[in-house]
């Protein structure tokens, strides 16, 4: 899609303000200046009713799967989420892609005019103005100019001071915790629950994910002190069902994919051309019950893994706890119609790339969410023996303890920094899978580094996983958009 020309303007005046994602710096976390901004331009963030969602992973999914199932039922959706992977608007949309190309155009000249005309010397504590902070004023007017009915903000880090959190929301949703920017957040679980805490409102209720008891002690105190509703996935769900149909099963509903041939691997390089026309894409079966449904909701979600099924069933609870009466087909409708890039994304033989049956591209850079990748990975791909892995993460995480998840999985591991947005520490990176005992290729330009690994996996008629970070996956999917055009060998 062509990069709107409001926006390539927004992104330029944007970029001179000061960036946490680009550069990470402590004690730029406050709510008066949002609030400052918010009552000069009108209270935009209280133009629709909205939800609000927080936690350390998962919660890029649950505001997808909530705004998915409004979206479903009628209702004209925003949709504010982080990072984006291609293109800025990405943050600021809907379930469905962009809004209306004038609603971006106004709301663009309404933020760059409105922060233009306040004289420094009234922005309280005359504080720099931040980037993000920028970017969530700049989602309430779009949603305005929209006129949406309801509007879903994924909090950026923490909680308790991020950008978002001067908004009301009809409930709040808070995803796992784990440790996670320990530098900004604190170094234990409780005090990044804490953080993360801070979203739950007075009298507003919070559904809660599964956590740890000690996480879950601490949202229960502060649930209990501001009188708000505290639900619980392990006390709300009564049951959760997930199967994920695996390429074999897939390509055996391909008869003529098949011929007999035992050798997975070798059959589907054999049967590339007939595999470019045919979707063998996996989807996951779920099932669900809670006391808050009339019966079952179960779906078919393109999004894969158990977590992917928890974040489903999170987002259904939490929708229905706002809108009682929405139907079950609804719930079910909308899930099914998520999507997310680069959440365990498959491309299947991707254009361009001879001999790689599949790529998958997936932004996990946690513990947990590698792990939950990887149980995903030998699921989906258990009969492929040839894989090679392509990995970056950002300094601030935790590569010591995510390295020997990759143990024994891949053929040839390649490791390089993630893009030119993050600050990276390749010395810590080599150190954490030579002491894992894995073999790697290491090389600081990302661009080589992604051509290298393409071109073994061709080489080799292998799969392609691309992880680690979602800078990384854009890096990867800037070629995949540009492969139309040249060839990037």
């Amino acid at each position: 899609m062509k990069k709107l020309a409001s926006i390539e303007k927004l992104e330029n005046w944007i970029d001179s303000y000061l960036n946490f994602e680009k550069t990470p710096k402590k004690n730029i976390f406050w709510l008066d200046t949002m609030r400052f901004f918010c009552e000069k331009f009108g209270h935009p963030e209280n133009f629709a009713p909205c939800f609000h969602v927080a936690g350390s992973k998962g919660k890029g999914s649950v505001s997808t799967f909530i705004a998915s199932i409004l979206d479903e039922a009628g209702f004209k959706t925003g949709l504010y989420t982080s990072p984006h992977i291609l293109d800025f608007i990405e943050r600021v949309s809907s379930p469905k892609g962009p809004f209306e190309e004038e609603a971006y155009d106004r709301a663009v000249q309404e933020i760059m005019s409105g922060v233009q005309s306040i004289p420094t010397e009234e922005i309280p504590g005359q504080r720099p103005i931040t980037w993000f902070e920028l970017v969530t004023l700049f989602s309430f007017l779009v949603f305005r100019q929209a006129k949406v009915d309801y509007s879903v903000f994924e909090v950026g880090l923490g909680g308790r001071l991020d950008s978002t959190n001067i908004v009301n929301p009809k409930v709040s949703v808070i995803t796992p915790i784990e440790l996670e920017h320990t530098e900004f957040l604190g170094d234990t679980l409780e005090k990044i629950a804490y953080e993360k805490g801070g979203i739950i409102k007075e009298n507003t209720p919070v559904v809660i994910a599964r956590q740890q008891p000690t996480v879950r002690k601490v949202f229960e105190k502060i649930a209990q002190e501001k009188g708000a509703k505290a639900i619980f996935m392990e006390d709300a769900v009564e049951s959760l069902e997930f199967k994920i149909k695996n390429i074999t099963e897939c390509i055996k509903n391909n008869t003529n994919l098949t011929n007999g041939n035992s050798d997975f691997h070798n059959n589907c390089i054999k049967n590339h051309t007939s595999l470019e026309n045919q979707n063998i894409l996996p989807l996951m079966s779920v099932s669900f019950s809670s006391k808050i449904f009339s019966r079952p909701v179960k779906t078919t979600l393109q999004l894969l893994g158990k977590f992917q099924a928890e974040n489903a069933a999170l987002a259904a609870i939490a929708v229905k706890t706002v809108l009682p009466t929405i139907s079950e087909e609804v719930i079910e409708r909308g899930l099914a119609k998520a999507k997310l890039p680069a959440r365990f994304e498959i491309v299947q033989n991707p254009k361009g790339f001879e001999n790689i049956p599949f790529l998958v591209m997936d932004g996990a850079h946690t513990v947990n969410s590698v792990t939950f990748t990887m149980e995903t990975m030998n699921q989906v791909f258990a009969p492929f023996s040839h894989r090679i892995l392509l990995f970056a993460c950002a300094a601030d995480k935790d590569a010591k303890d995510i390295a020997p998840l990759f143990k024994n999985q891949f053929d040839e591991i390649f490791l390089t920094k993630p893009g030119d947005v993050k600050q990276s520490d390749l010395g810590k990176l080599g150190e954490a899978f030579e002491q894992a005992g894995l073999s790697y290729d290491l090389y600081e330009d990302f661009k080589i580094q992604i051509q290298k690994a393409i071109k073994k996996a061709r080489e080799e008629e292998a799969l392609l996983l691309v992880t680690g970070s979602f800078y990384l996956v854009a890096e990867v999917k800037k070629i995949l958009a540009d492969v139309n055009s040249r060839n990037p060998f």
